[in-house]
């Protein structure tokens, strides 16, 4: 199950008003309460955050809404966040601030269109993450010899992509984040 969340409409209910653009820490602080209060109320797998009706998006509130609820303890063990609606104006600043982090988002493109990532990744996290958004469900054997690792260091990766909520870990298996 996947919780929507649209960022203008928590934008205009937390800070109450009447502008679509995502401007100041304070404000983006204001949204990231909202946002984490809706998320502890439901228990959806995935979270969606919905950018697609929010005007510009300045790097400080990139940093409190999306940095800090990946950082954070808001979302409890098991559950994701993905990204969407995410234009390119907007994609600059969450990216700038992921990568300084050094965490990664998924960002989808549609309900059926492939994910990307936003933020800084390891070369081996990438490559493990693009496997599986581009093959499906794997394990480790599977991984380590379409990497040509050994399986400690495909174990290792992969259950580095389940902790940063990159992919869902189901037992030995590991799965794109479900957006249905």
């Amino acid at each position: 199950m996947v919780q929507t969340i649209r960022v203008d409409q928590v934008l205009r209910e937390t800070v109450a008003t009447p502008y679509r653009d995502l401007v100041t820490r304070a404000t983006g602080a204001a949204v990231r309460s909202g946002i984490e209060r809706a998320i502890r109320a439901e228990e959806s797998l995935t979270t969606l955050l919905d950018f697609s009706r929010v005007g510009l998006v300045d790097f400080s509130c990139a940093d409190e809404v999306v940095a800090k609820l990946l950082l954070g303890e808001s979302l409890p063990a098991g559950r994701h966040l993905v990204l969407s609606g995410v234009r390119e104006d907007h994609s600059e600043a969450i990216d700038h601030v992921l990568r300084h982090h050094e965490i990664a988002v998924l960002v989808a493109d549609g309900i059926d269109g492939p994910c990307r990532i936003l933020g800084f990744l390891a070369a081996d996290l990438a490559q493990a993450l693009t496997e599986i958004l581009e093959r499906g469900a794997t394990d480790v054997a599977t991984m380590a010899g379409a990497a040509a690792w050994s399986l400690e260091q495909a174990a290792e990766v992969l259950q580095h992509l389940a902790m940063l909520r990159l992919v869902q870990a189901d037992g030995p298996t590991y799965r794109p984040v479900p957006l249905a």
